[in-house]
């Protein structure tokens, strides 16, 4: 089975990953992770083993990423949570450090264990040689083209093998960058997981004899984003690659939205299972947020087409407006709203399944009564008027967004 192997921030996004198509989801602790996040329901030691058993009740699997590159300080904590680790009962560690590869396989010697991208998996005997050291996977380089991986893959047949199929790609070497560290003198380490992307912020020229004048590398009004990469995107290449004998699609996005995590999900989930062709999926996945879409180094032929020169930030071809909450009746819900919504207008519902356009026929507020907006972070119940009630079947996991394809 090709799985699909998707990203999870919190519990919220991993039980939504789950019920979108994902197979599998990666999540760390945030003590060990490369994606240290502040907010929202946190993945910890203590509802680790939560994660797991919410997974095992819907024969699905939870990979633990112990990816971040370790000091003694952090083996030292590693130690100390070794015993949540073992009870939690993960169906694999993600893991780069040899160090902590060491402790791992010491105290928890029956694990699976994933080789992190981070290890930079480039040729057929490297994934011999951790399969040797007795990893169960290895997890390649991005930097690889696709005629790289199938030698890879038809010289290492009994070995799974993991690519990342999908999202944000960092101009560092398979994550390596010391960019973040300088930039921020050393308060924000990305290789701690605390990555300030640098190379995302905008940047101007300047000449050492010539102080105070600077020289714009880039002549437009949005800076010059000279190291921000477009988000990488394989869905064209999904069949081929199912052909191949891929074993995991990986789809990165560990600080993306609750909706991000869905969308793409559904997108791959059904291109994976023939059920959708990968031009109407490439569709789909604009309208989540991208700085663009390319395929990095798969055809072997990155260059500068690959670079985002004049955004930073995502855009999305839709916008995100609510989560259904619960039912309040028959065309009623409460939602919680993301972006503003106005009565009359018509929406998109998405569910695992069913999409469906709807009209926002009421929007009733809890201490103002009927009002013509619902707003931002609102508890709100919605009235909607739709002709086609197939989603109501998977409401419990409905998504309401803009419709069509917003152009930049």
């Amino acid at each position: 089975m090709n799985e699909l192997l998707m990203p999870a921030g919190s519990i919220e996004k991993m039980k939504y990953a789950f019920a979108y198509g994902a197979d599998a989801v990666y999540l760390g602790l945030v003590d060990f992770s490369l994606r240290a996040l502040r907010k929202g329901e946190l993945i910890d030691e203590s509802n680790l083993k939560t994660a797991v058993e919410i997974a095992n009740s819907l024969n699905k699997k939870v990979y633990c990423t112990l990816n971040i590159f370790a000091y003694d300080k952090d083996i030292n904590k590693l130690y100390d949570s070794i015993e949540i680790i073992k009870d939690a009962k993960p169906h694999a560690l993600i893991i780069s450090d040899f160090g902590v590869y060491r402790v791992i396989k010491n105290n928890i010697p029956n694990i699976d264990i994933h080789i992190s991208t981070q290890t930079n998996i480039l040729n057929s005997q490297t994934v011999k040689f951790w399969q040797d050291m007795g990893a169960t996977r290895a997890i390649l380089a991005r930097e690889l083209s696709y005629k790289q991986i199938e030698e890879i893959r038809k010289n290492c047949p009994d070995m799974e093998l993991e690519m990342f199929v999908h999202g944000a790609q960092c101009m560092g070497y398979s994550g390596r960058c010391l960019l973040s560290d300088y930039m921020t003198k050393g308060e924000r380490q990305a290789n701690q997981g605390n990555c300030a992307q640098a190379c995302r912020w905008s940047y101007k020229l300047l000449e050492e004899t010539r102080p105070n004048e600077y020289f714009e590398i880039v002549q437009d009004d949005k800076g010059s984003h000279i190291m921000s990469t477009k988000d990488l995107c394989l869905v064209h290449h999904i069949k081929k690659l199912c052909d191949l004998g891929i074993d995991s699609f990986k789809i990165e996005g560990r600080t993306k939205s609750l909706y991000y995590v869905s969308a793409v999900s559904k997108a791959y989930r059904q291109v994976i299972d023939g059920k959708l062709d990968s031009v109407t999926a490439f569709e789909e996945l604009k309208k989540v947020g991208n700085r663009g879409y390319c395929e990095g180094f798969f055809l072997g032929n990155n260059d500068s087409s690959c670079y985002s020169y004049d955004i930073s930030k995502g855009l999305a071809g839709a916008d995100f407006l609510g989560i259904f909450q619960k039912e309040i009746s028959e065309n009623t819900y409460e939602l919680l709203i993301k972006n503003k919504i106005l009565l009359n207008d018509e929406i998109e519902i998405i569910t695992p399944n069913y999409s469906t356009i709807a009209r926002v026929k009421k929007i009733e507020h809890t201490r103002k009564g009927e009002v013509d907006t619902a707003n931002t972070n609102d508890e709100i119940m919605i009235e909607f008027d739709c002709n086609d009630n197939s989603w109501k079947q998977e409401a419990q996991y409905a998504l309401a967004r803009t419709k069509g394809m917003k152009e930049f």
